[in-house]
């Protein structure tokens, strides 16, 4: 089975993402995590973009994402977590694969500030945390795991949140309507256990 995860940032897409993976037995693709793993010819030109603060090309990103997907073990599926983020992406993906099954996890822009700006990490392992939900830290100064500073991230005040949802409400969902016909909308408002048995009963 190969799915999409969309929804805006602190929908938790890549932690449910992360969950169906190992319920379906599937591997979960971040394209963060393809980015910063990328094969060595590869990762110099992605660098060189990013050092400039450029936005890497989409065909450069379905490059490595084609590679990624073709490997032995997507044989049975995938599930895609941060790509397509515009039309363009889109058109371009299915030119290389189909997909089954599109998860949007929908969450108002209020509760997505307020979850975004609770974010924290440990600046010793990075671990990750929320102030605000699950998952919270014991101590929300100090990491469970190994007692190391807690952090927020600098691009998680509101101003710059507010700006990452306008650019997914213009570019992002607007792609939606190209999956329209298998598309599965599930509410992000909701605990975590209870977004994957939403997300389990709609895939059945």
């Amino acid at each position: 089975m190969k799915l999409l995860f969309i929804g805006p940032q602190g929908s938790g897409k890549g932690t449910q993402a992360a969950i169906m993976s190992k319920q379906l037995n599937i591997p979960h693709i971040s394209i963060g995590d393809l980015f910063r793993n990328a094969e060595e010819e590869l990762k110099e030109e992605l660098d060189e973009y990013m050092e400039q603060g450029k936005l890497v090309p989409d065909e450069l990103t379905l490059k490595i994402l084609k590679k990624r997907i073709f490997q032995p073990d997507c044989k049975r599926g995938f599930i895609l977590d941060g790509f397509p983020r515009n039309l363009n992406q889109a058109s371009l993906f299915k030119t290389i694969t189909d997909i089954d099954k599109v998860i949007e996890i929908t969450l108002s822009d209020q509760e997505a500030i307020k979850r975004l700006s609770g974010r924290v990490s440990c600046e010793k392992c990075n671990e990750s945390y929320n102030i605000f939900t699950e998952p919270k830290p014991k101590n929300p100064l100090h990491c469970d795991l190994c007692g190391g500073k807690l952090v927020r991230r600098t691009d998680d005040n509101e101003r710059a949140i507010k700006k990452r949802l306008e650019i997914y409400h213009n570019e992002t969902e607007p792609i939606l309507k190209e999956y329209q016909d298998i598309l599965i909308k599930i509410n992000g408002e909701q605990n975590i256990d209870k977004i994957t048995k939403d997300i389990l009963n709609s895939l059945k």
